[in-house]
């Protein structure tokens, strides 16, 4: 390990907490971001996973409507289902916390208070949508219509998925209202707008630097400067973070709108961070620091926010567009390095959805399968470039012919052969040129996989790394080491050569799984504590997130109507990585160690189930 770690932000999407996480959401940001994280541990970086429910906005509104709740009850009741779905997953959250917390309504409003003072807020008169029946305001992602731009039937009013543009609600042509069909009135109403064209200059030089981005990022991105304009960001709502300006902020009829406070998590996770590790300034080496490196995980249909929104709002804070001022108490702070957005993961050509009825939930996937496999399809066949369909038959598929026959295969194999011959790791004789190839591939594997990994391309990464476990298992065919076992209880003369043969042989193929299943860790840690515990390991080799019960308790002092009161408790995601033994490099095996009859780790899928998936989320024919 070098001695200069590097630190690194690993900023996660912030799940929405209208209901719980199902497997499409998980692949866009979370086993990405936990690959990623895992993996910078391991060659020895100072990683900063952070995250936590997004809780603001009307989805949650609507959402409380429709179950008659309160929508705190409601927040607080899927912000505890997705912390016990990703903690699950094994997601190794240094911090997931939550919107509704003090801390956050603060860090939000420092942050508004110094874009306003450095004059890139400004307020002006628009038109919103309301609904006639309720007179509430619509959002503009609650009103479809036809795109004004490339005709596509189903635009929302903030955005077009088929061609990419922001949109206005008013820009639509036949808008309604997806809550109840009716046609929205437009009225006239006073908001804050984001000066994003006083910041397009220097957004423009900023994002033209940014060389290493999967290039559909770095295209839509800079695709967006060219028709730039100023974005409302407060809302006609009652729910939500107030404006920390005189005369706004105890009005009950206005709040900042959701994407200007949920970017801003990741800053104010940063900091809840450190204040719970007892050094409230800790954050300040990922945000502060010009050698620190950010790395932000999302879906594609977030890229505007964390490519444009979220930069401007950092240089705006930090008086860097055409219009200057001054940095505010957080110091000048960090832009991203890169934006790593992936793709959809569909079924059957459609994109998984709560609303549709076309869903498949961590928690069922965890309950019957464990986050092994599930982490490993996402890997090795979800959306990192493209859309992807999932479908039980390739999950079967995978799982059975990839995760069961050649890895867990090559583990089971080999452990109970070194047990059964010799009842520990034995010590190996002469290498032989066959042996020694194994070694420089395993060497060469880390090569490759970790440069993979470096530039999150976890699908070139997996599949290196079982190119090396399929190398493994061929060296074990071409050795054949059942046979000279049967050579060794034979007896005579040949037999103490050919147990020192065996015993070589032995060590290498032992010595391949160990080093197979370091490349494996940040794909699959859970299998991966149990290998290195067959190989005769002690202690823990991939550290597991665990979930603690705080309290809303931190100093700060947020502003307005409908703070949330001190005192609250909730849960939080956070764990000890930094003590796992795991590291970037091949870890070698001591003989005599002892050995006991390993337990078979993954385990064979029904192919059955391929075609009619299980009973809680059935093949639709």
């Amino acid at each position: 390990m070098g001695l200069m770690t590097t630190p690194v932000l690993t900023a996660v999407a912030w799940p929405y907490a209208n209901g719980p996480r199902h497997i499409g959401h998980v692949s866009g940001f979370g086993v990405p971001s936990d690959v990623f994280s895992r993996y910078q541990r391991m060659v020895g970086n100072d990683v900063l996973m952070v995250s936590g429910t997004d809780e603001h906005g009307t989805p949650l509104l609507v959402q409380a409507d429709k179950e008659g709740m309160n929508v705190h009850d409601l927040a607080d009741r899927y912000n505890r289902v997705i912390v016990n779905d990703l903690a699950g997953l094994g997601l190794s959250y240094d911090l997931f916390t939550r919107t509704t917390t003090r801390n956050h309504y603060a860090v939000v409003q420092e942050m508004f208070r110094n874009v306003a003072k450095n004059g890139y807020l400004v307020t002006k008169k628009t038109t919103g949508a309301i609904s006639p029946s309720t007179g509430r305001t619509l959002p503009d992602r609650y009103i479809e219509g036809t795109c004004p731009i490339c005709g596509y039937d189903g635009a929302r009013g903030d955005q077009c998925d088929n061609c990419g543009n922001q949109l206005d609600p008013a820009d639509l042509i036949n808008p309604v209202s997806k809550i109840n069909g009716e046609t929205p009135k437009f009225v006239e109403t006073e908001h804050w707008f984001l000066d994003l064209p006083a910041l397009a200059d220097t957004l423009g030089d900023w994002l033209r630097e940014r060389k290493d981005w999967r290039p559909n990022v770095l295209k839509f991105s800079l695709n967006l400067l060219d028709d730039i304009k100023p974005r409302a960001m407060s809302r006609d709502i009652d729910w939500g973070i107030p404006i920390p300006i005189e005369g706004w902020q105890e009005r009950n009829d206005k709040r900042l709108y959701v994407w200007f406070d949920a970017v801003v998590g990741y800053l104010s996770a940063s900091i809840e961070w450190a204040y719970r590790i007892g050094d409230p300034d800790a954050w300040r080496k990922w945000w502060n620091n010009p050698e620190a490196l950010s790395y932000y995980f999302m879906g594609k249909d977030n890229i505007t926010f964390h490519s444009q929104i979220w930069p401007a709002e950092l240089l705006a804070y930090n008086g860097q567009g055409s219009k200057g001022g001054d940095r505010g108490m957080l110091g000048e702070l960090n832009l991203p390095t890169e934006v790593v957005s992936s793709e959809y993961l569909t079924m059957s050509g459609s994109k998984f959805s709560s609303s549709r009825g076309v869903v498949i939930y961590v928690k069922d996937f965890l309950k019957e399968f464990g986050p092994d496999a599930l982490r490993y399809f996402i890997a090795v066949a979800g959306p990192e470039n493209q859309d992807t369909d999932f479908t039980w038959d390739e999950y079967v598929r995978r799982t059975n012919s990839e995760l069961a026959n050649e890895w867990g295969n090559l583990v089971n194999r080999t452990v109970s052969m070194a047990y059964k011959n010799f009842g520990q790791i034995p010590t190996p004789g002469t290498l032989t040129e066959a042996d020694m190839e194994l070694h420089r591939r395993a060497d060469e594997a880390f090569q490759v996989v970790g440069a993979n990994l470096a530039r999150s391309h976890f699908k070139a990464g997996i599949t290196e790394a079982m190119r090396y476990v399929a190398d493994a298992n061929r060296y074990i065919a071409a050795q054949e080491p059942w046979k000279i076992a049967k050579e060794v209880k034979a007896g005579g003369a040949a037999a103490p050569e050919a147990e020192d043969r065996l015993a070589t042989v032995l060590h290498t193929a032992l010595q391949a799984v160990q080093d197979a299943n370091t490349l494996m860790t940040p794909f699959i840690p859970n299998a991966s504590q149990k290998i290195f515990e067959q190989l005769g390991g002690d202690g823990v080799w991939a550290a597991q997130p665990v979930i603690h019960e705080v309290v809303d308790d931190m100093p700060v002092a947020p502003v307005g109507a409908g703070v949330p009161a001190a005192g609250r408790e909730y849960p939080v995601i956070m764990g000890d990585y930094a003590s796992e033994l795991a590291s970037w490099e091949r870890h070698d095996i001591t003989p005599g160690t002892p050995l006991s009859k390993p337990q078979p780790i993954f385990h064979k899928l029904d192919p059955e189930l391929g075609e009619t998936g299980p009973e809680w989320a059935p093949v639709q024919h």
